[in-house]
């Protein structure tokens, strides 16, 4: 996941003496998905699924663009074989997330959970995952693991099992993770600010990862 992950970073970056950058990581992701799922993606649906501005959408595209990750025309956009390979990447490490209802674990009306492969060990106190929710604007972000076909959370040590049966049983079912899988269930009174803020958690942990392997 190295090269993914530098090549998010890369699609990121500020050119000079181009503007501060209003988009990052989480948002190039979600841009990816949306042209994954559309044959042709049209800018406003772009700006309605990302939820920016459209210059912001603009310069993403144009970004991605040098990055040959997508084409465009009149009757829209849509991924390359490369941009196909990167999110297929990303995929592979995050295969699966759900919409989940406001329960006793989350922290707002709207709540977003995304599986991350494997990492279970890599997940410290899951002040991080919470940190970067926070940062794209949600409220807070709940890390959980996986193991024994059980979701277990924790401040340290990731052993106290989950009571609300209704939410594991819609994590196992929708999510299928597999033991040492993580779950971040990010939260925010904006769906779609839960839904970039669960992704931006996701790319960190899977980004501090790859930092210390």
């Amino acid at each position: 996941m190295h090269n993914v992950i530098k090549l998010l970073d890369k699609v990121a970056e500020r050119y000079y003496p181009s503007r501060v950058l209003t988009f990052e990581t989480a948002h190039i992701f979600k841009t990816l998905q949306v042209m994954h799922h559309n044959e042709k993606a049209s800018r406003s649906l772009l700006i309605d699924e990302i939820g920016l501005g459209e210059g912001s959408v603009k310069t993403l595209v144009k970004h991605l663009k040098m990055k040959n990750l997508v084409e465009t025309s009149k009757a829209g956009m849509w991924l390359t074989g490369k941009g196909e390979t990167l999110f297929s990447n990303i995929s592979t490490a995050i295969p699966a997330e759900i919409d989940i209802r406001e329960c006793s674990i989350t922290v707002g009306r709207f709540n977003h959970a995304i599986l991350v492969k494997g990492l279970a060990k890599e997940v410290g106190s899951g002040i991080e995952q919470r940190d970067a929710a926070i940062k794209i604007g949600a409220l807070g972000a709940t890390t959980l693991v996986f193991r024994d076909n059980k979701i277990f959370t924790s401040d340290k040590s990731y052993d106290i099992p989950v009571k609300d049966q209704k939410l594991t049983s819609l994590i196992i079912e929708k999510l299928k993770p597999e033991n040492n899988d993580v779950i971040i269930i990010a939260s925010a009174d904006n769906k779609k600010i839960a839904d970039l803020a669960a992704k931006r958690a996701a790319l960190e942990t899977i980004s501090n990862h790859e930092k210390h392997s």
